[in-house]
């Protein structure tokens, strides 16, 4: 057998160069990859950054609310709250119902129906507008409302014929009547409707509009809400007539306008 022949028969012997090249480019891979990571990690926080500032841009540029009170104050004073009972007529007024059953009115349309109201109020000469409240808790608001706004009180129990009988002595002749509660003024509300003079109405969850041209979406019950709810409308007329500047308020406070009620009367 030839040199050659033995050569090429030979084993071929391990060269440990290969494995050693091999060794050396298996962790520049890995660090390649950790960059790549790294790198995809960095543009995913940035885009995240990016989104948030956009966020932030969008939120500073939309109109902070503009109600004519704090929202925590018309909601601490319960306009909001309404009653178990729901009406096809105030469906439209009507946020939510609590876990207790209560109805809760949107704050933001009660709010947009006092303005509407004190704009459509201030067109009429003051002693032309009538205020009914047959309720305890509505009494002294609406004194206070109409000393305010020069309008013409009905307090206590409406007597009939106070709008329609000519023959009686203390019948009064308004343009347009403002009451307190369609069911509880209801003597009122079928008078004027008989006479054809527009009815402004405060209703809760649980009324009804029969013969009401304008409803205040509230709550018509309850002491402090009645207070704040009378004392925005006098408020309103006052700055619709150019009578008060619009960042002033009238002489008599939210407390001025609540009903004060003894213990005699409470049971009564």
């Amino acid at each position: 057998m030839s040199e050659d022949q033995i050569k090429e028969n030979q084993p071929v012997e391990d060269q440990p160069e290969e494995p050693e090249e091999i060794m050396e480019e298996a962790p520049q891979e890995e660090v390649e990859s950790t960059e790549n990571v790294a790198t995809d990690v960095e543009d995913e926080v940035e885009e995240v950054e990016e989104e948030e500032e956009e966020v932030v841009e969008v939120r500073e540029s939309q109109p902070e609310e503009t109600l004519l009170l704090p929202r925590d104050t018309l909601l601490s004073a319960g306009i909001h709250i309404g009653t178990r009972m729901k009406t096809l007529d105030m469906e439209p007024f009507i946020y939510r119902v609590r876990p207790d059953g209560l109805f809760v009115l949107d704050v933001k349309k009660t709010d947009e129906r006092i303005r509407t109201t004190a704009k459509f109020l201030s067109r009429y000469e003051p002693a032309k507008i009538a205020v009914a409240a047959t309720r305890l808790y509505a009494h002294e608001p609406i004194r206070m409302f109409c000393k305010l706004t020069g309008a013409t009180p009905l307090i206590g129990r409406f007597i009939p014929g106070q709008l329609s009988n000519p023959q009686y002595s203390s019948r009064i002749d308004p343009e347009v009547i403002v009451v307190t509660d369609p069911r509880a003024d209801a003597q009122a509300v079928k008078e004027a409707s008989k006479v054809g003079i527009p009815i402004v109405a405060l209703c809760s969850t649980d009324n009804e509009f029969v013969g009401v041209d304008l409803v205040i979406p509230t709550n018509n019950k309850g002491r402090r809400a009645l207070a704040v709810v009378f004392w925005l409308l006098a408020r309103q007329i006052l700055r619709e007539r150019g009578e008060l500047a619009p960042d002033r308020d009238p002489p008599a406070t939210i407390e001025d306008f609540e009903a004060k009620v003894t213990r005699d009367e409470d049971e009564e």
